[in-house]
């Protein structure tokens, strides 16, 4: 069972910019993509980026595209979501997670793009606010 641990959020003004990190523990789990998602009070659980197991495509939800990247170290095994011009409608907690090549297991199942994400990370919080 693959583990995804999340860090690097906090409190930042309208404009700036973080940088969310994902440690991917068992990785010898083979999984088709990793990516991150986000849930606001009172709201669904959204997808904002994914990548392949390719690591080279990508996927972003219109709301974030040009202000948001998704990469991944392999060598760290750990996935990054560098997040710039950051909104106030951003805010939210964020989710790692990744979507099984087995059995779907996890709750909750969430497509994004291609891919059924089942795995899920504890969260970090993400607030945006002057």
């Amino acid at each position: 069972q693959v583990q995804l641990v999340e860090s690097g959020g906090g409190l930042v003004q309208p404009g700036g910019s973080l940088r969310l990190s994902c440690v991917v523990a068992g990785h010898t789990v083979k999984y088709y993509a990793i990516g991150w998602f986000r849930q606001s009070p009172g709201k669904e659980r959204e997808g904002v980026a994914s990548l392949n197991d390719d690591d080279r495509n990508t996927f972003y939800a219109d709301s974030v595209k040009g202000r948001f990247t998704i990469s991944k170290d392999a060598a760290k095994n750990t996935v990054y979501l560098q997040m710039n011009n950051l909104k106030t409608e951003d805010t939210a907690i964020y989710y790692c997670a990744t979507a099984p090549s087995g059995p779907l297991r996890g709750s909750p199942l969430i497509t994004f793009g291609d891919w059924v994400f089942a795995t899920w990370g504890q969260g970090t919080q993400v607030t945006v606010s002057a």
